[in-house]
């Protein structure tokens, strides 16, 4: 008789690789969106706060798919196979940790506002909100981009 694999939550070792999925993911999240709305507020470019929240949302997966393909190609993948890889990761994750982060953002500091003090809530936020779907996603399909 074929036994069944029983998902369980309370997995250590899963909890540990999904904490390093999902932050190596903050980071590269992180870079494009903080980035974009680090430009928008130095610049002073008048542009509405929801569009400068939109952008930072698109530049930080891009930046997320973008660093996530030099983690795998240090790993010794080719550079076509990483982006495959990066590309096909979840963009539930990420797009998630952007939507969190960007909500905190808003909440906090009415949006589009890098703030030193509300800047660690947000990547708190980042990384608690996509964390057990990637635990998740490991634990029953064992995949993993790290």
């Amino acid at each position: 008789m074929k036994e069944k694999n029983i998902f369980t939550w309370n997995c250590i070792n899963t909890w540990k690789k999904s904490a390093q999925n999902t932050f190596w993911c903050l980071i590269g999240c992180a870079i494009g969106d903080l980035g974009t709305i680090l430009y928008f507020q130095l610049t002073g470019i008048p542009f509405p706060v929801l569009g400068i929240m939109v952008l930072a949302i698109i530049n930080g997966i891009i930046t997320s798919i973008l660093f996530e393909t030099f983690v795998l190609m240090r790993q010794k993948f080719i550079f076509v196979e990483a982006l495959k890889v990066a590309s096909g990761m979840s963009l539930i994750s990420m797009i998630s940790m952007e939507v969190a982060m960007n909500l905190t953002d808003y909440v906090l500091t009415g949006g589009a506002i890098l703030n030193l003090r509300v800047l660690p809530i947000m990547l708190l936020v980042g990384f608690l909100t996509p964390w057990p779907y990637n635990y998740w996603r490991l634990k029953k399909h064992n995949l993993s981009c790290h």
